[in-house]
């Protein structure tokens, strides 16, 4: 396939970037949350560069679609990279406490910083930025106790910022999920439609299924047979019309539904039934 630029950049997120930067004098610490099955991909360089001098912890979310021996290696990548990593499932309130606690570990500073000059410390304020559906609102509604932010499967979802009291200690802004203007590198945006962070539209789903593939056959060909019973691997079509032929999809007595086996290849990848893995390489 051939690579080039992917665009998909709507006019809230132009206008909510604005709303960032500007934002951005106000706040102590940047949490950027990046979905564990593709940390790299999952990454806004654009947010980065905005928020470089600002101190950042990086939540990696949906750790329980990951093997733990290779998100270790992203977080100690991220690690070496300034950041503070913290690999979590937001539905696991002992990953949601030590989110809290790197906001206390990172925000002792400015704590210290207002002992010093005589004040009573001021809550540490605390921007929450990603791309769509990494679990932005999901983590601010975890670390609140409440539902102050809205949540929804799908890329887009947030479209204002707002300002969420936690306790006397902490504040959070919500921002909405916002993807780069472009993609130079067609892999990435491929990544993030695998895992269901970019609309499956602006890529077609034989694209997908062609680089998911390529992935799994690379390093999980036993777990993609195992899944589904293949006894045929030698080719894509061979893949696909086993899948069709285990889970009866059919199009015509005799004729299997290879545009269904794509969709529900797709499917269970991304919610880890055929293997828990990360589409990123790591450089």
């Amino acid at each position: 396939m051939q690579q080039k630029s992917v665009h998909w950049f709507p006019g809230h997120m132009q206008k909510a970037m604005r709303q960032i930067e500007e934002k951005l004098k106000l706040i102590d610490i940047v949490i950027e949350i990046v979905d564990s099955r593709a940390p790299h991909s999952s990454k806004n360089k654009f947010l980065e560069k905005l928020t470089k001098n600002k101190k950042r912890i990086i939540v990696m979310s949906k750790k329980d679609l990951v093997d733990p021996n290779l998100l270790k290696k992203w977080e100690e990548k991220y690690k070496n990279e300034s950041y503070y990593p913290v690999p979590c499932d937001l539905n696991n309130n002992q990953d949601v406490n030590a989110i809290l606690k790197a906001i206390q570990v990172v925000g002792k500073d400015k704590i210290d910083r207002d002992i010093r000059r005589g004040m009573k410390p001021q809550p540490i304020r605390v921007m929450v930025i990603g791309i769509p559906n990494v679990g932005k609102s999901t983590l601010i509604n975890r670390l609140s106790k409440r539902g102050s932010a809205s949540t929804a499967n799908t890329p887009g979802h947030t479209r204002a910022q707002q300002w969420i009291r936690v306790d006397k200690t902490l504040e959070l802004l919500d921002t909405p999920g916002i993807l780069p203007p472009h993609y130079d590198s067609q892999k990435e945006a491929i990544n993030l439609a695998l895992i269901g962070s970019m609309k499956l539209e602006t890529i077609s789903v034989s694209d997908l299924v062609s680089e998911l593939l390529i992935i799994l056959r690379k390093n999980h060909l036993d777990k993609l047979v195992e899944r589904y019973e293949l006894e045929k691997t030698e080719t894509d079509f061979d893949i696909l019309e086993g899948i069709a032929k285990r889970r009866g999809l059919l199009l015509t007595q005799g004729q299997y539904d290879i545009e269904k086996a794509e969709i529900l290849l797709l499917k269970e990848f991304k919610e880890g039934l055929i293997v828990k893995t990360i589409v990123d390489e790591l450089c």
